[in-house]
């Protein structure tokens, strides 16, 4: 997933609490350049529970990669601010955080020179709509150009998807909001549409205002992406998050939650984290023992040969069946002898 936003909405800093890491977070636009990655841990309750059941040597979580982003401004299609980098950047994700700024602060500078939100989310979205305009030119045209040298099949197809996406980019419509077939995102899937990729709003409120659950933006943010394709929205406050991991001293999803109960007002980093990989439509299986204990990312929907190729693709070449049993079982009845007893361990 990709932290993106306006230079100066708390990105970095938000970066910085998911991450346990310190890149720069400075009072003007474009404190980062280069992009910084971190690996977040995707809290679980059952894959502690099976730490406690199995105490392994190894224990393995699931986890998302997190890219932090410069900070996009009006007309970065056009090279403005840092342009085509930025945007490039954000095509070789597969989500997006669109980190949006409703917090008041005077002191903190931001490059439209006041907070409003909703014209903040217009023009992210705007920008990524006319970068996909651009590259949708160039793909039309080398299509046209080989459909009037070859007449391909393949071509003519794909020539008809991409005139839906265009119908969708001048009304001002993201490609992922549009109706699909299976058929169709495969062609989707080749050209890394910016506005095809998933959205969760992350909402920066002030400290004060988030222990209060007070913010005047707040409704109006939710009826703008109600309006707009929808997606997930989590309120949170940067500076709270901030205040949380220093005072905890780890990030440590305990300590964290312990502390935050005690400053007033709950963590909403595990939420993020957790909506992000749902956004992505991510999932994972167990495979636990005494050795280890490992979480087994794949995407919802995935099958069971190919679910079994994440760990080895022998394993998917030569698929047979697999032994299984669901968490809820084992987790009720306490061992895997139990729930064999109960004949609920399946092929």
């Amino acid at each position: 997933m990709g932290l993106v936003g306006l230079p100066n909405v708390g990105k970095s800093t938000t970066f910085n609490v998911l991450s346990n890491l310190n890149v720069p977070a400075e009072n003007y636009p474009f404190c980062t350049i280069d992009p910084s990655e971190a690996k977040v841990l995707v809290p679980d309750r059952r894959f502690e529970r099976l730490i406690e059941m199995y105490a392994p040597k190894s224990r393995v979580p699931a986890s998302i990669s997190i890219w932090d982003i410069a900070g996009l401004v009006k007309g970065a299609s056009e090279g403005a601010g840092l342009g085509n980098a930025f945007l490039s950047h954000i095509q070789a994700v597969d989500g997006i955080f669109h980190v949006v700024r409703a917090f008041p602060n005077e002191e903190v500078i931001h490059e439209e020179g006041d907070v409003d939100p909703i014209r903040d989310m217009q023009i992210i979205n705007g920008e990524l709509n006319a970068k996909d305009k651009q590259a949708l030119a160039k793909i039309i045209a080398e299509l046209d150009s080989q459909i009037k040298r070859f007449n391909k099949k393949e071509a003519k197809e794909e020539r008809e998807v991409m005139d839906r996406v265009e119908k969708l980019l001048v009304a001002g419509v993201a490609v992922r909001d549009g109706e699909w077939k299976a058929a169709d995102i495969e062609w989707l899937n080749k050209h890394h549409f910016m506005t095809a990729k998933p959205v969760v709003y992350l909402v920066n409120i002030g400290r004060d205002e988030y222990i209060t659950k007070k913010n005047k933006w707040l409704p109006k943010i939710a009826e703008w992406i109600r309006d707009n394709g929808g997606g997930p929205m989590v309120p949170y406050s940067a500076d709270y998050e901030k205040e949380v991991l220093t005072v905890s001293g780890s990030p440590d999803k305990e300590a964290r939650d312990k502390t935050a109960a005690e400053l007033g007002g709950p963590t909403m980093i595990h939420k993020i984290v957790n909506t992000g990989y749902k956004a992505l439509n991510l999932i994972h299986y167990f495979t636990a023992g005494e050795d280890e204990v490992k979480c087994w990312t794949i995407r919802e929907g995935t099958k069971a040969p190919q679910a079994a190729g994440v760990i080895h693709t022998d394993f998917e070449k030569g698929f047979i069946c697999c032994e299984c049993q669901s968490f809820a079982d084992l987790d009720r009845l306490g061992s895997e002898l139990a729930v064999k007893a109960e004949g609920l361990y399946k092929q």
